[in-house]
C-alpha cells in the first residue's frame, strides 16, 4: 500500500493530491451534515427535536475549525469519528423502510473517510516537504 501510495504521489503531485481529497472532505462533510440535520429533525423524542439534532450534529460541528484551518490532524481524528457515522448507517440500513437513508449514510460517511485518511497523509508530507 505504501508504496503504490509513493507512486500515486510521483504521477500526480501532492497538491493535486491534496486538492482532490479536499475536494472529497468538503463534500461529503457537507453532506453528511445535511443528512444529520435531516435525521435529527425526524427523530424527536417529547416534541423537542433540538436534542436529538444537537446528538447528530455537534460531533460534526466540532471539527469545523479543523477543517477550516486545514489541520492534518484534526481530518485525522475526523476520520475516526466518521467511523462510528459509518456504523450508525449501516444499523440504520437495517430498519425495515430505513435501507436507503442508512445506506447513503453509511456510503457518504466511508466517503468523508477516505478522503479525511488521505488529506491528512497528503496535506502532512506537502507540509513538511514545503
Amino acid at each position: 500500500m505504501r508504496k503504490w501510495l509513493e507512486g500515486l504521489e510521483a504521477r500526480k503531485g501532492l497538491d493535486r493530491l491534496t486538492e482532490g481529497s479536499r475536494r472529497l472532505v468538503l463534500g461529503s462533510y457537507g453532506l453528511l451534515l445535511v443528512l444529520m440535520v435531516y435525521r435529527g429533525m425526524i427523530v424527536t423524542t417529547d416534541g423537542n427535536a433540538l436534542v436529538p439534532l444537537l446528538i447528530f450534529v455537534m460531533p460534526l460541528v466540532l471539527f469545523l475549525p479543523s477543517i477550516l484551518t486545514r489541520r492534518p490532524r484534526g481530518h485525522a481524528w475526523l476520520a475516526f469519528v466518521s467511523l462510528l457515522y459509518f456504523t450508525q448507517g449501516v444499523m440504520v440500513a437495517t430498519l425495515p423502510g430505513q435501507g436507503l437513508r442508512g445506506s447513503a449514510e453509511a456510503l457518504v460517511a466511508l466517503a468523508l473517510f477516505v478522503g479525511c485518511t488521505a488529506y491528512a497523509r497528503f496535506r502532512s508530507r506537502q507540509l513538511r516537504a514545503g
